[in-house]
């Protein structure tokens, strides 16, 4: 399957063949990490990284990736750069991406919550650097989508449930005091419900999601003949889980203001302390699995008998987006494979 310079920004954007390329390529990189068949393929090449937002997996595990392959990440802070804004002259995207695509051989952007003015700047950014760029553009998690958790999500999942298919996940919002954006829980919705799972989402009322996302959600359902369900109250969707993932996400007011209410959002998260995944909620479920994203917020989203206790997977799910973005990067970026 040739993948070679496509763009990763959503994985509702590949067919379910390439997604399952990168899951095999993954899973046969973990087994055999530091396999000869894996050392060179992105020798001499670089891989640059956008970082408008900090991290702690995010950077670790895309850096090792290109160490691993064989290659070298090359971290870029662009308030360090001289690039246009809506309020700074500058480098065009244009520009930038056509002169990154002459040095390096992929090009990775993390840009969300406190670094847009409004919902869905950061996957206009990351089209627009694809646009022009004739490097594949892969998203380290922005605004809309993270797609690589995603698939470190499903190949967390499929470890310990086999097929996923017909397995019910339930995605809950948690109380918090990090004002979190959309991407990973609704990388989450398309993934789960993509391959075959019952989804229930609950949250408060007035924690909708994008609603283009929603329906592609109840779409993927439909299509695979599984049930997609929205509850407003924080232990119902419990009953019967194989999967929870907890997380806090920002009410749809939170640009507002023409930048993220930070404050505001924290303050509105702390009126719904009784949100939280906890023992007596996983007993409702089917000896469910329990997984987040990282970093989580002990003691509001999730207790730490839960986050620490045997049904986590949050550390595997961590570890493996080392291997999927090790496979990705390979895929689009080698001409080796």
């Amino acid at each position: 399957m040739d993948l070679f310079g496509k763009d990763f920004i959503c994985t509702q954007e590949w067919s379910l063949d390439e997604l399952e390329a990168v899951l095999e390529l993954a899973a046969r990189m973990k087994r055999e990490r530091y396999s000869p068949r894996w050392t060179s393929l992105l020798e001499y090449k670089t891989f640059l990284m956008f970082f408008y937002n900090p991290s702690v997996r995010t950077r670790q595990s895309f850096e090792t990736a290109a160490t691993e392959l064989g290659g070298h990440a090359q971290f870029l802070e662009p308030s360090a750069m001289r690039l246009k804004t809506a309020t700074t002259a500058g480098e065009t995207v244009e520009d930038a991406a056509q002169v990154m695509s002459r040095y390096g051989h992929g090009l990775g952007i993390r840009i969300l919550e406190d670094k847009i003015g409004y919902y869905g700047e950061g996957d206009e950014l990351l089209r627009e650097y694809a646009r022009w760029g004739s490097i594949p553009v892969i998203s380290m998690a922005h605004d809309k989508f993270h797609p690589c958790q995603g698939l470190a999500d499903l190949m967390g999942l499929r470890a310990r449930l086999g097929d996923v298919r017909g397995k019910k996940a339930l995605l809950t919002w948690g109380s918090g005091a990090l004002a979190r954006s959309w991407c990973s829980v609704q990388e989450f919705l398309l993934v789960s419900s993509r391959f075959g799972m019952n989804v229930t989402m609950a949250y408060p009322e007035g924690y909708d999601l994008d609603p283009a996302v929603i329906a592609q959600t109840q779409a993927n359902c439909a299509a695979n003949g599984m049930t997609f369900e929205v509850v407003h109250d924080s232990r119902s969707g419990y009953d019967g889980a194989d999967v929870v993932y907890a997380r806090n996400w920002v009410t749809p007011q939170a640009y507002a203001g023409g930048l993220l209410d930070k404050k505001g959002e924290i303050e509105k998260a702390f009126q719904h302390p009784g949100w939280i995944t906890d023992a007596e909620r996983m007993r409702k479920t089917n000896n469910a699995l329990f997984t987040h994203p990282m970093p989580v917020d002990r003691g509001h989203e999730v207790t730490d008998e839960i986050a620490s206790g045997p049904n986590s997977i949050i550390y595997d799910v961590a570890e493996n987006r080392l291997h999927v973005q090790k496979a990705l990067m390979a895929l689009t970026m080698s001409d080796k494979l």
